[in-house]
């Protein structure tokens, strides 16, 4: 009998995508997560890599939440040989459906277009799988409920805990021959408009945590006065608030956040457009488990009545010729695809133009390249100049700070025999290793992507 567990570090290691960790331990292997690399070209390509491992031999999928980074990547793995079941909570393989057939249908289109216009260097250039692997792989879901622990094998548990970020999400607890891992997942913020605070662990022999704003702290500012304050320049100077949104989370606190400021009379009845396919199905999830959720069912239909949701994409250039000054949220939230691309082709040359950043937006991304001040930007082979006003408003991010990271932390009783820090870019990793050693004095390992780490048990 083995006495350690191997964890392969698949991704979001060393960066902040493409989730995935491969726990192995008395015969069984165990995949936590299964995301997509955002970013940077050399992060991307490397989701066109079979895994380095044999997918045929992972008995389960363990995920932490539906974000594209953390799931965006099993379609792939059923193409590899993963026959098994993918578990999660209710919300998270509902949300995880939304986003694989989105994720799909989009990379389906721009390889249609791509060959169309001939601006990809692939002939042809092929997608990166169709919306028939999206709807096989969901096949495989299988839903937990969270705060039970489920018996897995004779030596391996798992339970999954409320951990707020987007709705649905947990931190996974494995109990494997009486040593306890945890992978932290995203954790949420206190005070979430929407969410409630996340559940912290009590116990963690092997802790595996994400360290996205490990050297930031969110800042103290007044979000719905700066919110509103950017409404009413924009209506000044009568042009248009363009807000590129994720679709899970933090569109429904946008919509909510907008119908509040309307509400106390501090924006006025400004036209908002919500034009995000996958946005309008994360709604309905959000209607469908209200107990994962702090909005009351007439404060969830006022919000969603107060604002015009796009059905089409004919509705979308219907928006854009639209003279009026108005507020559109359209995925996606890193500027990566999605609708909002149609809107700032158009818009972003124009000087009365608002684009709002409102999350983390990862190297390599459009969104990246705006908030450090780009001066022009690329979309589908052709360049266009940013004239318009862009605005970021860090302290909507559905990440928890460095302090966040740390309270996290303070529930664990033990000392961690190994601290692994996932999940972040390398300067913020550092620097919450720092930390965690001048607070805990723990001392934390920084694994490298496809480290493999033995753990004794």
């Amino acid at each position: 009998m083995l006495d350690y567990a191997t964890v392969r570090f698949l991704g979001a290691a060393g960066t902040v995508t493409g989730s995935k960790f491969l726990l192995e331990a008395f015969g069984k292997n165990i995949l936590i997560d299964c995301g997509m690399f955002q970013g940077i070209k050399d992060l991307r390509e490397r989701n066109w890599n079979n895994l380095p491992i044999t997918v045929e031999n992972i008995d389960i999928v363990l995920l932490t939440h539906g974000h594209l980074d953390h799931v965006g990547y099993l379609p792939r793995l059923v193409q590899q040989g993963f026959k098994g079941k993918i578990i999660g909570t209710a919300p998270t393989l509902a949300i995880a459906e939304i986003i694989l057939k989105d994720s799909a249908k989009i990379h389906e289109e721009s390889a249609e277009k791509a060959n169309k216009e001939q601006f990809s260097k692939h002939h042809p250039a092929l997608p990166f799988y169709t919306v028939k692997d999206a709807e096989k792989t969901i096949l495989q879901f299988q839903v937990e409920i969270p705060g039970k622990w489920i018996l897995f094998t004779q030596d391996i548990s798992y339970r999954f805990q409320y951990n707020g970020h987007i709705i649905g999400a947990t931190f996974i607890e494995l109990d494997i021959h009486g040593k306890r891992f945890v992978f932290s997942g995203d954790i949420g913020r206190t005070d979430d408009y929407l969410l409630n605070d996340p559940k912290k662990p009590e116990w963690a022999d092997f802790l595996f945590i994400e360290s996205t704003y490990g050297n930031k702290l969110h800042p103290k500012e007044d979000v719905e006065a700066i919110l509103a304050d950017i409404i009413n320049q924009t209506i000044h100077k009568r042009g248009n608030l363009i807000i590129p949104s994720f679709a899970v989370e933090r569109l429904q606190t946008l919509m909510y956040m907008l119908w509040k400021l309307y509400k106390e009379n501090k924006i006025p009845n400004i036209p908002i457009f919500v034009d995000s396919p996958m946005g309008n199905n994360v709604l309905e999830v959000f209607n469908r488990f209200p107990k994962w959720h702090k909005l009351s069912p007439s404060d969830f239909n006022a919000m969603c009545n107060h604002v015009n949701i796009i059905q089409s994409y004919k509705e979308t250039w219907q928006t854009i010729d639209d003279k009026r000054s108005k507020i559109v949220i359209a995925g996606s939230g890193m500027v990566t695809g999605g609708r909002v691309l149609t809107y700032l082709q158009q818009l972003i040359d124009v000087s009365s133009t608002t684009v709002l950043l409102v999350g983390y937006q990862a190297e390599g991304t459009r969104g990246r390249q705006l908030l450090e001040g780009a001066h022009e930007i690329k979309f589908f082979g052709k360049y266009y100049p940013v004239k318009a006003t862009i605005k970021n408003i860090d302290s909507l991010s559905a990440h928890a700070d460095q302090n966040d990271l740390i309270n996290w932390m303070r529930g664990i009783k033990n000392v961690p025999e190994k601290v692994y820090l996932i999940h972040g870019e390398p300067t913020a990793l550092d620097a919450f290793r720092v930390k965690i050693k001048d607070t805990f004095n723990w001392n934390a390992t920084i694994p490298k992507l496809l480290d493999v780490e033995k753990n004794s048990l």
